[in-house]
């Protein structure tokens, strides 16, 4: 029993466990990136909630952040999430970069 992957694993489902952050999940497989602005209007939320949010799942290891400029986007950086998600969404398989 490799009790490291399991747990890796445990955290990242626990990430992805909220309706807010399985949300911007979501919105991360349909996008390449996104800012915080763009989920603040998508989830009609205050920045420092969105930016809490975002900060879990980055610690999880699902997503990173990039600067450009003034902006901060992020993206998905575990793919191997996204087909769990597309079931348990009945989504189309997408954005597998």
């Amino acid at each position: 029993m490799n009790v490291a992957m399991y747990s890796e694993l445990a955290d990242k489902l626990k990430a992805i466990s909220h309706p807010v952050r399985l949300c911007m999940i979501h919105q991360l497989m349909h996008k390449e990136k996104c800012n915080v602005s763009y989920m603040q209007q998508c989830l009609d939320m205050p920045q420092p909630t969105i930016s809490q949010h975002l900060t879990k799942l980055k610690h999880a290891g699902l997503i990173t952040s990039q600067r450009q400029g003034l902006e901060v986007y992020y993206r998905l950086t575990d793919n191997n999430i996204i087909p769990l998600l597309c079931k348990l969404l009945q989504d189309e398989q997408i954005n597998t970069n």
